[in-house]
């Protein structure tokens, strides 16, 4: 079974075992942006994988989600950031760049200028770290946004804190999809993720230095406090959480942003 994982901090504790305790028999892993894996689920190149809550809802007909994981913050993170040479309120036809590594990010972005703040700037795309060289305003996401960065931006905003002052909900960036086409086929391999999923989030919450000390070795140009960090992201997909996804697509469809929701299918395991 083929098996993604994004290659960031906020998914490490999901790795953690199978990374550093235990390899899963039969279970080859693909660690890529959010962006190639939500492609790669699309089609049909890996049969199970976190992938942005943005990308689930074009594929919801050919997935089912895992109910008990996820990977959202409540209010400020850290790792969503809009550096910008303006204030939010000053970038109606400015040049904003939106990274190329995520989608649900770059739809929040979206909802929040255009909803909230009435702005319509004019959108570029980017790589990974952009430099506001030529942009007034650019979205920076995942380990990207916890680096140095090379000139500073007078000013900086956490999407996840103004999403939830605005809607008075969390952002859920990233669930976790089975192919429905794959389950019968690979249902221990599934199952063992989902158990080794458990296991690592066990290891959180119980001996997190050594999560932390490994995560530090394995992502060491990160500049922010990773005890923190953690501190700051759910991992558990919630009833509270399933509903400010809900609200996530409701708001992002109303705006054409991405293909209308109305559910999405979970798994029973």
């Amino acid at each position: 079974m083929n098996l993604g994982h994004i290659d960031y901090l906020n998914c490490y504790p999901f790795y953690f075992h199978m990374f550093e305790k235990e390899s899963l028999k039969g279970v080859k892993i693909f660690s890529d942006y959010p962006s190639v894996l939500n492609i790669m689920m699309a089609k049909g190149q890996l049969d199970m994988s976190p992938i942005s809550s943005a990308a689930c809802a074009d594929i919801a007909d050919d997935v089912l989600i895992l109910p008990q994981f996820c990977l959202s913050s409540i209010g400020y993170v850290g790792s969503v950031i809009l550096v910008s040479k303006a204030p939010i309120e000053d970038l109606n036809h400015k040049k904003v760049g939106i990274t190329s590594a995520s989608h649900t990010s770059v739809v929040l972005l979206k909802v929040l200028l255009k909803k909230y703040y009435r702005q319509e700037p004019i959108f570029v795309p980017t790589g990974p770290r952009p430099a506001l060289t030529d942009l007034d305003a650019a979205l920076i996401i995942g380990n990207d946004a916890m680096v140095k960065i090379s000139v500073p931006a007078p000013y900086v905003y956490d999407l996840g804190d103004l999403w939830l002052r605005k809607t008075g909900f969390p952002v859920v960036f990233a669930v976790v999809a089975v192919r429905e086409s794959i389950v019968n086929k690979f249902e221990p391999q599934i199952r063992a993720v989902v158990s080794s999923y458990h296991t690592s989030l066990g290891y959180l919450e119980r001996e997190k230095e050594v999560v932390i000390r490994k995560a530090k070795k394995r992502y060491p140009d990160i500049l922010y406090d990773i005890d923190h960090y953690y501190d700051l992201l759910e991992f558990q997909f919630n009833e509270n959480l399933k509903d400010a996804l809900m609200s996530y697509y409701k708001a992002a469809g109303e705006l054409g942003l991405i293909r209308n929701v109305k559910r999405l299918r979970y798994m029973d395991i």
